[in-house]
């Protein structure tokens, strides 16, 4: 069972797992994604990626070609998530500013990482299983922990 909307765009090749939630997305060439995950609208996957089951990937968040997202990844793009607002309104979208998440191209994100909004990760970089990554990572960086720090910078052809 997937739950694709018509207006999700996709590039050829893809291979799209059960139980997924597609919505106003687009994915590119030859992208696999698990089961158990959704993408929102306005999210960019590009070609040639691995989504994992039970990641969340959603609006504001852009993915390059090449990318492997581990099981269980969460991208947060609200830095201060509220119910309401200040006089006890239940927040709508014109109370909510989203915050974008970048992911370079040839990045790798370790399983049940969690990446705040604001920030980007450079290409090549690697995450750790587990990690927080609070502030931008530098391409080439393997970075782990909570909050993640960097632990190594690999050359261009490691």
């Amino acid at each position: 069972m997937q739950k694709i909307s018509s207006d999700v765009q996709l590039g050829h090749g893809v291979k799209i797992s059960d139980f997924v939630n597609l919505y106003g997305c687009v994915i590119g060439d030859q992208t696999k994604i698990g089961p158990f995950v959704e993408i929102q609208k306005g999210a960019r996957i590009g070609a040639s990626c691995k989504i994992s089951s039970h990641s969340f990937i959603c609006e504001g968040v852009t993915i390059g070609d090449r990318v492997c997202v581990g099981h269980g990844v969460t991208f947060i793009n609200d830095k201060y998530p509220r119910a309401t607002t200040r006089d006890g309104r239940l927040k709508t979208d014109a109370d909510w500013s989203c915050q974008s998440i970048l992911v370079g191209h040839g990045a790798s994100i370790g399983s049940g990482a969690t990446l705040l909004g604001g920030i980007s990760i450079g290409e090549n970089a690697i995450v750790g299983a587990g990690s927080v990554v609070t502030k931008d990572v530098p391409r080439n960086a393997i970075v782990a922990g909570n909050p993640a720090r960097i632990l190594q910078l690999m050359k261009d052809d490691d």
